[in-house]
């Protein structure tokens, strides 16, 4: 009797904390489930850093802890995380977040900062606030929250280095949806706003605040079994000064109850549709994309506007062994006719890749984008008109083969690039061509677990008046040890030769060695140093050779425990830190 009632009383506790989460049908499950499960992990990073070049450019010590913290409580999962760091020189404040997430069934919890499964066109942004999120793993799923979307950033306005000021931004919004991945609806909805009082009187006038309330919607309908339609569209109202004045008209006064319409709103779209085909051997989709000018949402970060775009991609097999993929999408800004200039752009590629008998396989591609400017409200002139194509190709063979005591693998890679203005004024400044060669050889012997890599690359570049060249060599070898394989070593040895045309030559060598050690599946320790000695090679000059040595280190160590542990039928298991 006296279990029943600590039950009970937890299970009423718990629904103080998450209110709507826990309800009467969930009793009986709540009762079945481990009282108290406590697990985590604690852990630090260490990196040392020296140079004698100098250390402006890297720290020369970084140190971070962190500690993870899951507390189960009757089948309520509630993770809890710290993270310290300070990773430069000047010793700045550390950083910290939080975060916890109360799991249970099909509900999830937010608190602090946190992110929600959004539209793109609505909102990506994280937020600090409380959420909180239902999906039965079928067809039903909602979602609602309200947060801090953005700080404040508020300066002394008579400092002359002050940062630009940033109102302190809030949100809510909700989802809903219902279906299947083949079948399926979802709304999602955003307010957002700035708090005018959340920055100094005297920048409230060079700064304005916001105010956006988002409407968007994705759905997915599937009517033959080889077909199937997606849209995701989103109508954004934004007003880009929240104090201007309120339009007194009856049109625009019917929403005031949801959003009040000013002399600074703006109501923009934003979406995209896409139709699939699926064959047995053919597999293409179209997609079309338009993002009117200005449109914008205050749960995003940054949305590229004044644009619409035209792709395709296709899938085949030929013979039953060739597989080929194709892209083609065509891209148009100056959808508002005000720009100085409109701008085209076309990107596609083509790759393709097969087999000959049960070692060897040949992957070739190729990969394009053209660029080019047309006339806007203005003009162009022909001798600075934009028209420039930049493409590659590529070619990769492979082979392998083995035995029971060796495998062998080699591969060969090839790459071309070019960049070029096709401007016909064009004097060829900004051309460049690359080409790339690479070839590497791994050895396998499985009675040692022991691999053994060497690779060379070779890249030449050719610009205007310029000509870049690099050889890359190295050696790599890694094996495990002990009788569970706890214990892994690898050791990497790397030569590097560059060189500048007429300018310079650049020759580095490295050496680097990283240890990795297991104990008793919950300690992780790993090790890591390395040394790179490099210079001037250039025999023109009086003084050359490798005379500046980089020496970096690095300690990491994880312990994950199970601190507590309460079954069902009164076990307690406990282990000590």
């Amino acid at each position: 009797m006296k279990r029943k009632q600590h039950i009970a009383t937890i299970a009423v506790t718990l629904a103080l904390m998450l209110p709507n989460v826990v309800r009467a049908q969930d009793i009986k499950q709540i009762a079945e489930s481990d009282p108290l499960i406590i697990t985590g992990a604690v852990g630090t990073q260490n990196t040392y850093y020296h140079s004698s070049m100098g250390s402006g450019y890297a720290s020369p010590l970084n140190n971070s802890v962190y500690a993870n913290l899951n507390i189960s409580v009757y089948g309520f999962s509630m993770p809890f995380s710290f993270y310290y760091s300070n990773d430069n020189t000047s010793f700045t404040y550390p950083q910290f977040s939080f975060n916890l997430q109360p799991h249970y069934k099909n509900w999830t919890g937010y608190i602090g900062e946190s992110a929600m499964s959004y539209s793109q066109y609505v909102m990506s942004m994280a937020f600090n606030g409380v959420g909180v999120e239902y999906n039965d793993g079928k067809r039903l799923r909602f979602g609602a929250w309200y947060g801090r979307l953005r700080k404040a950033v508020n300066d002394d306005p008579t400092d002359p280095y002050a940062r630009t000021p940033e109102y302190k931004r809030m949100g809510w919004g909700f989802k809903l949806g219902y279906g299947n991945s083949q079948n399926f609806l979802d709304l999602y909805f955003l307010k957002a706003y700035d708090q005018l009082k959340s920055i100094d009187e005297r920048w409230r006038s060079a700064v304005t605040p916001k105010d956006n309330l988002v409407v968007g919607l994705k759905a997915i309908t599937t009517p033959l079994k080889v077909l199937s339609l997606s849209v995701n569209a989103a109508a954004s109202v934004m007003s880009s000064d929240a104090q201007a004045d309120i339009i007194e008209v009856d049109e625009a006064r019917r929403w005031d109850k949801v959003f009040d319409v000013r002399y600074s709103t703006l109501a923009r779209f934003a979406g995209d549709a896409n139709v699939t085909l699926t064959l047995p051997s053919l597999t293409a989709t179209a997609s079309y994309r338009m993002i009117q000018p200005d449109y914008g949402s205050l749960g995003t970060y940054y949305l590229s506007n004044n644009l619409h775009s035209l792709g395709l991609t296709l899938g085949t097999y030929l013979f039953k062994k060739v597989s080929i993929s194709a892209t083609f999408s065509g891209q148009e800004d100056n959808l508002s006719k005000r720009q100085l200039y409109t701008t085209r752009g076309l990107v596609y590629s083509v790759n393709a890749s097969t087999r000959f008998g049960k070692h060897f396989t040949l992957a070739a591609g190729y990969n394009g984008y053209t660029q080019t400017q047309s006339d806007g409200t203005a003009r162009v002139n022909d001798t600075i008109r934009v028209n420039r194509i930049m493409e590659g190709f590529t070619l990769t063979p492979s082979f392998n083969f083995g035995g029971e005591t060796l495998t062998h693998q080699i591969s060969l890679s090839a790459s071309l690039t070019n960049n070029k203005d096709r401007n016909r004024f064009a004097t060829g400044e900004s051309d460049v061509k690359a080409l790339a060669l690479g070839t590497s050889y791994n050895i396998g012997i499985k009675p040692w677990e022991m691999d053994i890599t060497t690779s060379l690359n070779h890249t030449v570049s050719k610009g205007y008046r310029s000509e870049y060249r690099s050889d890359i060599f190295s050696l790599t070898t890694s094996r495990s040890f002990l009788k569970d394989d706890n214990l892994n070593v690898s050791l990497t040895g790397s030569l590097c030769y560059n060189e500048i045309k007429y300018q310079s030559k650049n020759l580095s060598m490295g050496a680097d060695m990283s240890l990795g050690y297991t104990l008793k599946e919950v300690h992780s320790f790993s090790l890591s140093a390395g040394i790179n000695k490099y210079g001037d090679v250039n025999l023109v000059k009086k003084k050359s050779g490798l005379d500046a040595t980089d020496i970096s280190a690095s300690f990491n160590y994880n312990y994950t425990f199970s601190l507590v542990e309460i079954k069902r039928k009164g076990e307690k298991k406990e282990q000590t830190m």
